[in-house]
């Protein structure tokens, strides 16, 4: 067995390299999109376990971990300092700690991969590495709400192994990339069968996407609808502003003017810096124009409960009757406050926000507005793919409104853009996506960027849609087959390993 250089490296080596591989995998993704790092960043991560003890395991791990999320997660210090306007002694230790826990996941695979997979062989480099690390990465993605951001699938999104997608869901591209980084560590330390086996999982991945680029699991279902898509592009530290909130509602009625004769007009996320419950007027007025010209709209809109207590980020279909979609995966800290009543008592002293959500109920219908049917999300729940596929059944068109201005000019739009894409693709539909400054967009059902808004300006985007039906395999199954394979190859060769220290 040919030895592997890196195995020989000190501790502080291994923890430097460790950082080094977890930093750049962000560059993998959007807006960067240097997608062959999502191979080469965990094959390195893989060769820095070779021959390690469990505790340098666990460090390394650790320090890939931190790398990722510190360099692609940053953009958090914007919403909670400069435009949260969290302290300092606030902002950071919370930015510091999402990277922590993030971190420990891969520490823990770390501790796996060091304490049950063999040492060395096909096993480990093909079905252990990637079985225990696709399953870590789906556990991350759900755990104490998870957070399924910088998922190793996305970055394929312009790439032919993007046709994956429809029929095993972002964690089977995940999947096949760290094959694909276990095949390469196997042509560097493996010898004879086993170079040949890993050469071959380097290229059938991507000859099986070219043909799954040729099949249509989805059709269309009528004729294609006329949409516009608003986007305000109010600066998020001017939006809360109550002198600005007259300002606000003239110009989304302005856009909204200017959308009238498509069927379909889409504003994104909390448009109006209102609850609906207190712009009632302004409403029936955007409803009485909308309807003489024949126009449905739909909107990013903040409203409470008739018992007055409980407070939803909806979307609402100005429709006869009226109807709602309301958000059911909240974010953590941000739309509600999982501490007890005494520190929501300190927040308020320090007037910091401490006012909480309700989540919406798991199974809700359609939205149906412009004579389609919207598989809706709002904000970032769209990165949770699975929650989603119930509502595909019935659902021709997804709609995302979002409001990412709350991360400035950072990278974490683009990201988010990435992810909406993926949905696209997996449910092989049409995707109307609206942002309060960007990215506003049209995506067609291969995740191709049909129509796109300029960013940063208040502008009204218009296309066409045509509504589909049909399901994907991945829309009819979910993750369970990946994450059952991925459970299967890692004890299969742990299995192995237990054997092989008992003769």
């Amino acid at each position: 067995m040919q030895a592997l250089a890196l195995s020989g490296w000190p501790q502080a080596w291994r923890h430097a390299g460790a950082a080094g591989a977890g930093v750049l995998l962000t560059f993998a993704f959007a807006p960067f999109n240097l997608w062959p790092l999502a191979v080469l960043c965990p094959a390195l991560m893989m060769a820095l376990w070779e021959d390690a003890s469990p505790r340098t395991a666990v460090h390394s791990g650790f320090w890939f971990g931190a790398g990722t999320f510190a360099a692609g997660t940053w953009w958090l210090y914007i919403s909670l300092h400069t435009i949260g306007q969290a302290p300092l002694w606030i902002a950071v230790p919370l930015m510091l700690a999402l990277v922590a826990v993030m971190a420990c996941y891969y520490a823990l695979l770390g501790w796996l991969v060091a304490r049950w997979l063999p040492a060395q062989g096909a096993l480990r480099w093909l079905l252990g590495l990637p079985g225990a690390w696709l399953l870590i990465e789906w556990w991350r993605g759900w755990f104490l709400s998870g957070f399924p951001w910088l998922s190793l699938g996305y970055s394929q999104a312009d790439t032919w192994l993007a046709a994956w997608a429809p029929v095993l869901g972002v964690y089977g591209v995940s999947a096949l990339l760290l094959l694909m980084g276990g095949a390469l560590l196997t042509l560097w330390c493996g010898q004879g069968w086993r170079r040949v086996l890993a050469a071959a999982v380097l290229v059938l991945p991507w000859l099986g996407a070219l043909g799954l680029q040729r099949i249509e699991w989805t059709r269309g279902s009528g004729a294609p609808v006329t949409v516009a898509i608003v986007q305000g592009a109010i600066p998020q530290d001017q939006k809360w502003i109550e002198r600005n909130l007259e300002p606000t509602r003239v110009l989304y009625r302005q856009l909204n003017d200017q959308a009238l004769g498509a069927r379909l007009v889409l504003w994104p996320e909390s448009a109006v810096p209102q609850l609906a419950n207190e712009m009632v007027d302004f409403l029936r007025d955007i409803y009485a124009r909308s309807e003489r010209a024949g126009s449905d709209v739909v909107m990013g809109a903040m409203r409470v409960a008739d018992n007055g207590q409980d407070y939803y980020n909806s979307m609402m279909a100005l429709t006869a009757p009226l109807s709602f979609y309301d958000k059911r995966h909240l974010v953590p800290f941000g739309e509600y406050f999982p501490v007890p009543d005494r520190v929501r008592s300190w927040l308020r002293l320090l007037s910091l926000p401490y006012a909480d959500f309700t989540a919406g109920t798991d199974r809700q219908p359609a939205l149906q507005a412009g004579g389609l049917k919207l598989a809706p999300t709002i904000c970032y729940e769209d990165a949770f793919g699975s929650a989603q596929l119930a509502v595909l059944r019935e659902a021709e068109v997804l709609a995302n409104v979002t409001n990412d201005a709350w991360f400035g000019h950072s990278p974490a739009r683009y990201q988010h853009f990435q992810i909406s894409r993926l949905r696209a693709i997996e449910a092989q539909r049409y995707l109307l996506r609206a942002a309060n400054d960007g990215v506003s967009a049209i995506v067609g059902p291969r995740g191709e960027v049909l129509q796109q808004a300029s960013e940063y300006r208040a502008s009204v985007l218009r296309g066409t849609v045509e509504p589909r039906t049909g399901l994907t395999p991945y829309a009819r199954i979910g993750n369970w087959p990946v994450v059952l394979l991925a459970m299967a190859a890692a004890l299969f060769a742990v299995f192995a390993a237990l054997r092989r220290r008992r003769t």
